[in-house]
């Protein structure tokens, strides 16, 4: 018995040395090809797109893959591009990276900092930067896919590689799927992707398994009064008044209904309403975000914000029923806890066991939830962004350092690159076919 045990750790030593020794021969081109990893960077930090048009940046992303061998596509599902890389039998992975940016004016003073202007989808003229870190996704993901293309000797299977677009409105990957993303390229047997974050410091690396980030549902209430003047508030039916109430009683959904062990947010972001101090207008407009990870705790949220509204309104003596609108939604993304295991270890190998931390989930939200929603095994990881002595400042004064969405939010830079493009290789490697 001890022969055989003594024999199967000779065996998972000599395995364990030969996924290093890929992994080492991989890598081994990054310290070369970084610097065109940090140019592309900063052109697609300077140039930043808005959702749904990003053009110029799903070109640029396409024009590299191409002359790396794969086979891309473009135009898929809006601005989506798909590039596949075939190299023998073996599994097949999806690594995705987003493509636009968000209408914020940045304020890094970096020498490279956005001055982009554009429209939005409303007409108006808006600043464009990316706040979300889209554009270290995106470099990472060519940084890796050229280490790989370049070492395919070491791997076997078929890479499938995409430039989503319009994650940030919550739409892209949907409509990648609605395009034949699963049907027209080859359907993959695990997905991946990772977020760059302001939580942790650039050089460490974070997962959770399970739920990792939350149903998402955008809701616009409009409440309906009659009007008058503010000295007869008898002949009126104030709208104002209904709102606060209906404000107030919405809070009880989470506070009252909802099991305490389940997470659950109702906000009230936004409430606009009248036009002068002596008028009762006829109508108030809400706007809510709702987060939630069960899907049966999301359908009761959503149910109740209605019957809530419709209730008060009716207490009220209200004209007509209010309209309770649904109008952007993004699922809860869930880490299936096999992969999310077997790619901590892969990391936790390559970065060592102190810079691979578990993370608690978050309330925000993603939709690379819908690739494992479409029945492929998925995980997303955290990458740290932060300048570590910035990050250690941060959380010894309590002030946080800007995150993302923030106009300050600046990643550090080599550390965080560097981390996403090894982090992309190991993980692709790990699930990949060995030669």
């Amino acid at each position: 018995m001890k022969g055989r045990t003594l024999l199967a750790l000779v065996v998972l030593g000599h395995a364990a040395a030969a996924q290093d020794n890929r992994v080492s021969r991989t890598l081994a081109g990054l310290d070369t090809l970084y610097p065109e990893v940090e140019k592309l960077y900063i052109d697609l930090h300077q140039n930043p797109e808005l959702s749904l048009q990003e053009e110029k940046t799903a070109a640029k992303l396409a024009a590299r893959l191409v002359a790396l061998g794969y086979t891309v596509t473009e135009k898929v599902g809006g601005h989506g591009i798909v590039a596949v890389l075939a190299n023998g039998k073996g599994p097949t992975l999806l690594v995705r990276a987003d493509l636009d940016g968000l209408p914020v004016e940045e304020k890094t003073g970096l020498p490279y900092a956005s001055r982009v202007k554009a429209t939005d989808d409303k007409g108006n003229t808006v600043s464009v930067m990316h706040a979300c870190g889209h554009d270290v996704h995106m470099s990472a993901l060519v940084g890796a896919a050229t280490l790989l293309a370049k070492a395919r000797e070491q791997w076997k299977g078929t890479l499938v590689l995409i430039g989503q677009p319009a994650e940030e409105k919550g739409g892209g990957a949907a409509a990648m799927l609605k395009d034949g993303l699963f049907t027209r390229f080859p359907r993959p047997d695990n997905a991946i992707a990772f977020h760059d974050s302001g939580d942790l410091p650039a050089g460490k690396v974070g997962y959770v398994s399970g739920f990792a980030l939350a149903n998402v549902d955008s809701v616009d209430v409009t409440i309906y009064g009659k009007g008058g003047h503010g000295a007869y508030p008898h002949q009126t039916v104030d709208p104002v008044v209904l709102a606060a109430r209906t404000i107030v009683s919405l809070q009880t959904l989470v506070s009252r209904e909802n099991n305490p062990f389940d997470p659950a947010v109702v906000t009230v972001g936004s409430i606009h309403g009248g036009t002068k101090h002596n008028i009762v207008s006829d109508e108030v407009k809400l706007q809510l975000t709702v987060r939630s990870y069960k899907d049966d705790v999301r359908k009761r949220l959503l149910s109740g914000i209605e019957r809530i509204a419709k209730g008060e309104a009716a207490a009220a003596g209200a004209p007509k029923p209010p309209l309770v609108a649904v109008v952007e939604s993004t699922p809860a993304t869930y880490n299936d806890p096999g992969l999310t295991k077997t790619v901590a270890s892969a990391l936790r190998r390559q970065f060592g066991e102190g810079n691979v931390v578990e993370t608690p989930p978050v309330m925000g939200g993603e939709d690379f939830s819908e690739y494992g929603r479409a029945g492929v095994p998925a995980v997303i990881f955290w990458v740290g962004a932060q300048e570590p002595k910035r990050f250690e400042e941060a959380r010894a004064t309590g002030v946080p350092a800007p995150s993302i969405h923030s106009p300050q939010f600046a990643p550090d830079r080599e550390r965080t690159l560097r981390t996403g493009v090894t982090a992309l290789t190991v993980t692709a490697l790990e699930l990949l076919g060995k030669p």
